[in-house]
């Protein structure tokens, strides 16, 4: 069994629209979001074994919010193919893992993240979490999948169970719904 945990960038700023889509960085509701959602890691003691990241400015923003409320260094592998990557394109590069990494974190974009939960967890009525991220998974969310495999390469479509999701408005309310985009 390994553990694959997913967590969407922040809330970005669209302030100055001269940047690059990839240079966007996170807006003061943004970092808010990553803290909270750090230290609910650090309230869990979530532990990875390894993290994987897009370098897009929005990501890495996201992640030192919340690596500092979290408390640890996570030493993310920066993969630009993540980078508003296709579910296709992200279980690649997790079957691409370590398979001593039994706890991966994966930081990144939607429809990305979104579409692998949904390609992950089977669409049998079972999953009410599921059912969830069908109607929002918003900036900053946090979703744990137990995928029934032993090596990453094994990774596939209907592998998994959504066991945790989390939203910044589930820890804060003034952290949502106004602008969960």
């Amino acid at each position: 069994m390994k553990r694959l945990t997913l967590l969407r960038h922040a809330k970005s700023d669209w302030l100055d629209r001269s940047l690059r889509d990839f240079d966007r960085p996170l807006n003061a509701r943004g970092m808010r979001g990553a803290k909270a959602m750090g230290l609910y890691a650090a309230e869990k003691a979530m532990a990875f074994d390894a993290v994987v990241a897009s370098p897009a400015v929005r990501v890495t923003e996201t992640i030192d919010h919340f690596e500092a409320a979290f408390g640890h260094t996570l030493n993310p592998d920066w993969d630009r193919r993540i980078y508003l990557a296709s579910s296709v394109t992200l279980i690649d590069v997790l079957r691409g893992m370590p398979d001593s990494a039994n706890h991966v974190l994966m930081v990144g974009h939607n429809p990305g993240l979104e579409d692998l939960v949904f390609d992950l967890v089977p669409d049998d009525g079972s999953s009410p979490l599921r059912d969830v991220v069908e109607e929002k998974f918003p900036t900053a969310a946090l979703a744990t999948l137990d995928v029934a495999i032993d090596r990453w390469e094994q990774l596939d479509n209907n592998t998994a169970t959504l066991v945790e999701l989390i939203r910044p408005r589930d820890l804060d309310p003034d952290l949502g719904p106004q602008d969960d985009d």
